[in-house]
């Protein structure tokens, strides 16, 4: 049985405007090919690709379960995309959808979405349920870096 490709996605350099593509998973946190800047490092998971992406991360990963319709998570997704601008190189931003990965749900007993998540090694470091601006979420996500 052949493996699934893991999906890239193109980021453009917040420091020299070229584009890169960047993979879902990687040894490494991925720079710029042009000016060798850190990228931001935003990915989706699922129930299939969750090992991959997120447990062999070499860098802390901020992990957003959400869901379609939930208002508050379409609300929280510019703001933590801001937050993997702003600490690129330092976290890596994973989108769990709910509806499609229902045994990672179950796993991390979401109760409510969005639910955020700072995982370490694939263990969960810290853990906050509800939207946040853009700031507070930076503070906790440093404040946990910081403190693990």
């Amino acid at each position: 049985m052949a493996t699934q490709a893991l999906p890239t996605t193109v980021v453009q350099c917040d420091h020299c405007g070229k584009k890169n593509r960047v993979p879902a998973a990687g040894p490494s946190a991925p720079r710029c090919g042009n000016c060798h800047q850190a990228l931001p490092w935003i990915a989706d998971a699922g129930d299939d690709t969750f090992a991959e992406i997120v447990e062999k991360s070499p860098l802390p990963v901020v992990l957003d379960l959400w869901a379609p319709w939930c208002g508050p998570c379409r609300m929280v997704t510019p703001a933590l995309e801001k937050v993997a601008h702003d600490l690129a190189g330092r976290v890596k931003l994973v989108k769990i959808d709910v509806d499609t990965a229902p045994s990672l749900s179950r796993r991390f007993e979401v109760q409510a979405v969005p639910t955020l998540m700072i995982l370490r090694n694939g263990e969960v470091v810290a853990r906050q349920a509800g939207a946040a601006p853009a700031d507070t979420l930076r503070r906790w996500v440093e404040q946990t870096l910081t403190a693990a």
